[in-house]
């Protein structure tokens, strides 16, 4: 009974003497506070004002950016200052929650990694305090690591894509499995649009305030039979031929094989690359070359491209023609409205409805006009008049989408941009208020 209780205290001190031990070197803590110079003024994107700092390596670098004044955001940039390339951002910790100046990036003793507002405020913290951390640094692939004393990741920035993965990084069912569009370039909350990994495919969504539901506009099929994707992976690969290759693969739960999706064959090692969904909507591959100089970029993979060569241009991004429009070969070329169609400029919206009441509002009707939303959204089951009586019985829609050919029809929540087809069998109908009659005195 002794020998027990002496040998569970003995295990219980060394226990507390190792977690006693785990603590960060003081040469490897920090305290940074967001003041004084800028320091990349290299072509960067976004055109914000940036102040790097620790940690840091060749080509990733931690740093402050804002694109409004006094409202920045944590973020890793990927790029070499040598060069006369753009800086461009593959991660971010608070985006829709900048900071101030003299806010602080804090790596203590204690081992966790905390952003704090200039009132002391508690921003974003890594969440790592006392699980044995003994440094951080940024890996070759743009990751960003804490680590104990065997090298073991405690936290990894790879585990919390924004709208960006690099080459390693991965979707995963048991964490995060989507990106997130920024809202535009100068605004860093989050946008319209994700990207998201499902059980058996990955699809890009649309979803706004007025949306019932997320909207598919693409997704990316696989030639394989998935029962569920455990994970997906942005994966560069060199050939024996010494070409490189990248694409998304896949773990599959019910497969000894992984399932993958071809993007981009780059022209030179494309190990310093990214898939981005942007806050146009598309989705892209950069790839970086360290060999080159004012050209270090290259846009290998784009999802949408400005033809309709393969079902997929521009035109069926929802907001390619911002709030309304029709489109056509990626170009938005008309301007929808009762009177006929004019010519498209940004200032092109929807009809603004003063009332729900039938008696208020008509359609106009465009032929050979299709949605973004009816390519991987089967409709229901209508004719057309059941399909306009439903529109005009929901107050919220705004217009409706009908396929003569398969009786198909969708509500119009979000009309956005419409696709120019030259099919009489798709007709679009958008509501629109009636004319206001003059009073005779």
């Amino acid at each position: 009974m002794k020998f027990s209780i002496t040998l569970s205290l003995c295990f219980t001190l060394s226990i507390f003497l190792i977690g006693a031990q785990a603590k960060v070197p003081v040469d490897e803590q920090f305290l940074v506070v967001n003041k004084g110079g800028y320091t990349d003024y290299s072509p960067i994107e976004y055109n914000p004002d940036v102040r790097g700092f620790q940690p840091f390596n060749d080509n990733f670098r931690l740093c402050f950016y804002n694109t409004t004044p006094n409202a920045y955001t944590l973020a890793l940039r990927i790029g070499n200052r040598a060069q006369e390339s753009t800086l461009r951002w593959v991660w971010e910790a608070n985006r829709g929650s900048p900071v101030k100046e003299n806010a602080t990036l804090t790596f203590g003793e204690d081992g966790n990694l905390v952003l704090a507002d200039v009132d002391g405020r508690l921003v974003w913290q890594t969440n790592t305090a006392n699980k044995g951390a003994v440094g951080i640094k940024i890996l070759e692939n743009g990751n960003m690591v804490i680590y104990d004393t065997n090298g073991k990741f405690i936290w990894q920035s790879f585990d919390s894509p924004t709208d960006t993965l690099l080459v390693g990084q991965s979707l995963k069912r048991n964490g995060r499995n989507k990106l997130v569009s920024r809202l535009s370039r100068s605004v860093n909350t989050n946008g319209p649009y994700s990207l998201v990994m499902e059980d058996k495919k990955l699809v890009l969504y649309y979803t706004t305030s007025k949306t019932p539901k997320p909207i598919a506009y693409y997704d990316y099929e696989f030639f394989s039979k998935i029962t569920q994707l455990q994970s997906m992976t942005f994966q560069a690969g060199e050939d024996s031929d010494s070409t490189w290759g990248l694409d998304m693969e896949g773990v599959d739960s019910g497969s000894q094989f992984n399932v993958s999706t071809f993007l981009s064959r780059p022209k030179h090692n494309a190990t310093l690359s990214f898939i981005r969904l942007e806050s146009d909507g598309n989705v892209r591959v950069w790839s970086y070359s360290t060999l080159a100089t004012a050209t270090a970029w290259d846009v290998t993979y784009t999802a949408f491209t400005n033809d309709d060569t393969d079902g997929n241009d521009e035109c069926r991004i929802p907001e390619h023609c911002l709030n309304f429009g029709l489109c056509k070969k990626g170009q938005c070329n008309a301007c929808p409205t009762d009177k006929g169609l004019l010519g498209w400029d940004e200032t092109c919206k929807t009809p603004s409805l003063t009332s729900c009441d039938p008696k208020t509002f008509h359609y106009f009707k465009i032929e050979g006009a299709d949605s973004f939303m009816t390519k991987y959204n089967g409709g229901s089951s209508a004719t057309e008049k059941a399909c306009g009586d439903k529109c005009t019985s929901d107050c919220k829609c705004l217009g409706f989408f009908y396929n003569r050919k398969s009786s198909r029809c969708w509500m119009g929540y979000e009309l956005k941009t419409m696709i120019r087809t030259g099919d009489a069998s798709l007709v679009a109908y958008v509501k629109a208020p009636n004319a206001i009659k003059k009073s005779v005195l």
